[in-house]
């Protein structure tokens, strides 16, 4: 035991010493916040953990996750006492070029998932965990978080589904190193606070010296023989460990040391450090690879048969509920998919999908920014996520979607209850601006579909769609089919529904407005007056060249209409996209506050409803 001590000692030396330089060199990083964690990740990447570091791909691998991304020199500086790093590499980080970025992102292909807005590792330490679970494998997900995240309310959600699930896979390890930002963290280092708080959501705890080599490496070995709960490991630690002149002292949150002074505060370390800075190993302790077989199956849903739906044209049924049926038939075809709801799975029908497949299915009740999280590191681990809750709730996890952005992962969202078309229950359920945020996601994919085909052929789509987020927005009333189950819906297509040689408007509609569109062309035909529509069920990416194409056999006058706000919607898609065009364009949006009423109200209120499209078409016509 001694002699590993003393290696992770020796180890965690280096690992300071290479913090130290790549931020000196950078000029600018977190190196006191990498220095309080340098002892605990020693021990993880060099005792605790099982994993080939040399294939992270791994499926049996332990996982680790930096939730205090901003300590990422720490991260990196592992990976060069494994090897896979030089000290070349170190003096890039922060460079345009460099893998090695200020927060870690997949860029660096060791990373488990991008840090940095903190809060959201230990979600996605669930949903890894809850992966392993679901495959039956045994690897260990460990989480560094750190005690100023800890006031975040994400970290709470993911604290009770984690113990609600019986995570014993899970480890959690707090450096609690007292100073945040801007001062002293809620609790300091009242370390049974913060034990207390996770013991009550039903997690085992341990409080250890977070310098102290054999308590950490003695907790960390109990942790991992811990059943039927999770572990979280706090950690009493220094900010600025090994620097006497910053340790644990405010105002140096983010601050490098001068290059001309490095030398000396190295040297000062060696000299505190003695034993440590002067150890020469007898051998080169590596980490324990897993024992079990390696083979990795492909993952995703690329090319699944999925079966043509059933739905007939004229049928009424919801969108939201042919999403419920589209879901179940995939996972048949696709046993990686997983489903995730926020506890309303029936009225967005994940339900069907939870009947059928109650291992796969997780419930994770109201706590829609977990829920992302937890997607995230499902994702990570092969699964294909699909995550349902109304399309307004989706907005408090706005901050997990985009950071799943950063992390690359494919997630899968569906929003349902979406627009005033809700009716009764008024503008706290009505998702009215979903269309604009989702399309504001870097990479993503928007979808709103008409009907029950559309619905069922664009979640195929999705299913296949691994480059970045894909949202599905799905309405909450019944709708007539449109389509026959043979047509095709790929992502960046729209449909044209009606087109003759007389058109005098172009009227391009989504979702419910779609059908309010198809009734206007039936009063204005009656009137003597032609228009063109479309169904324009993929908002993003948009076919602006057919679109364009339509308008310019209708007047080159385009209407668009939509359930959602004005700001950032269908409206505003289409604008964009034929921005230098000679295309006239009119947008009927909601544009008012909406209210409790029945959906015909409301949208006639807003101004969205068929006699509204007709009176703009006049207007616009005449």
């Amino acid at each position: 035991m001694h002699e590993i001590k003393d290696f992770l000692e020796h180890t965690a030396f280096n690992m300071r010493r290479s913090s130290l330089i790549m931020t000196s060199q950078a000029g600018s990083g977190h190196p006191t916040s990498a220095l309080s964690a340098a002892d605990i990740v020693a021990a993880l990447f060099f005792y605790a953990m099982h994993y080939d570091p040399h294939d992270p791909n791994n499926p049996n691998n332990d996982r680790f996750i930096l939730s205090k991304g901003h300590a990422s020199p720490i991260l990196y500086a592992a990976y060069k006492e494994l090897g896979i790093l030089t000290d070349q590499d170190l003096l890039t980080y922060r460079e345009f070029e460099s893998v090695l970025e200020g927060h870690p992102t997949p860029r660096f292909r060791w990373t488990e998932a991008a840090t940095g807005s903190l809060g959201q590792g230990l979600s996605v330490g669930v949903g890894m965990a809850l992966s392993g679970q679901i495959d039956n494998r045994n690897f260990k997900t460990y989480v560094l978080l750190g005690d100023s995240e800890l006031a975040e309310g994400s970290i709470w959600e993911a604290a009770e589904l984690g113990a609600y699930y019986d995570c014993q896979n899970l480890i959690g390890i707090v450096d609690m190193n007292r100073l945040g930002q801007r001062g002293e963290t809620m609790h300091g280092h009242h370390a049974k606070r913060y034990a207390d708080k996770f013991h009550a959501f039903g997690w085992k705890t341990f409080i250890i010296d977070g310098h102290n080599m054999l308590e950490i490496i003695t907790a960390l070995e109990k942790a991992r023989k811990v059943e039927d709960q999770p572990v979280m490991i706090i950690a009493k630690t220094i900010k600025g460990y090994g620097v006497e002149k910053v340790e644990d002292k405010n105002g140096f949150h983010g601050k490098t040391f001068a290059k001309d002074e490095l030398q000396e505060i190295i040297d000062q370390m060696a000299v505190r450090f003695s034993v440590a800075a002067s150890y020469k190993p007898e051998q080169q302790y590596m980490p324990k690879v897993p024992e079990e077989p390696t083979e990795v199956k492909p993952s995703g849903c690329v090319g699944t048969d999925t079966r043509t739906p059933t739905f007939k044209k004229g049928e009424v049924i919801a969108t939201r509920k042919a999403y419920g049926h589209a879901l179940a038939r995939l996972g048949t075809s696709c046993t990686d998919v997983v489903a995730l709801d926020a506890e309303v799975s029936n009225s967005t029908y994940a339900n069907i999908f939870a009947e059928k497949y109650c291992d796969r299915f997780i419930e994770c009740f109201i706590a829609e920014q977990n829920m992302i999280g937890m997607a995230v590191g499902l994702h990570k681990r092969g699964k294909v996520p699909f995550c349902s809750t109304f399309g307004a709730f989706f907005t408090r996890a706005f901050d997990q979607i985009r950071m799943a952005s950063v992390g690359g992962a494919a997630l899968r969202l569906v929003g349902s209850h979406v627009g005033v078309s809700i009716g009764k229950d008024g503008p706290s359920q009505m998702a009215l601006e979903d269309i604009a945020m989702m399309r504001s996601v870097y990479g993503s994919c928007v979808l709103y579909p008409s009907d029950a085909v559309s619905t069922w052929l664009l979640v195929n789509q999705m299913a296949e769609y691994n480059q970045g987020i894909s949202y599905l927005r799905t309405t909450r009333m019944d709708t007539p089919v449109l389509y026959d189950v043979l047509e095709e819906f790929p992502i960046g297509g729209c449909k044209v529904l009606l087109q003759s040689d007389d058109d005098k408007v172009c009227v391009i509609g989504a979702g419910i407005t779609l059908h309010n569109a198809l009734a206007a062309y039936d009063d204005l035909i009656k009137e003597g007056i032609s228009i063109s529509v479309i169904d324009l069920y993929s908002i993003k990416p948009l076919d602006h060249k057919t679109v364009l194409e339509v308008a310019h056999k209708s007047g080159n006058k385009i209407i668009t209409v939509e359930d959602h706000y004005l700001d950032g919607g269908l409206g505003e898609a289409v604008v964009f996209a034929l921005k230098d065009t000679e295309v006239d364009i009119h947008c009927l949006a909601v544009d008012k506050m909406p209210r409790s009423a029945t959906p015909d109200e409301l949208m006639a209120y807003e101004g969205i409803d068929a006699h509204s499209i007709v009176r703009k078409v006049v207007e616009v016509y005449s």
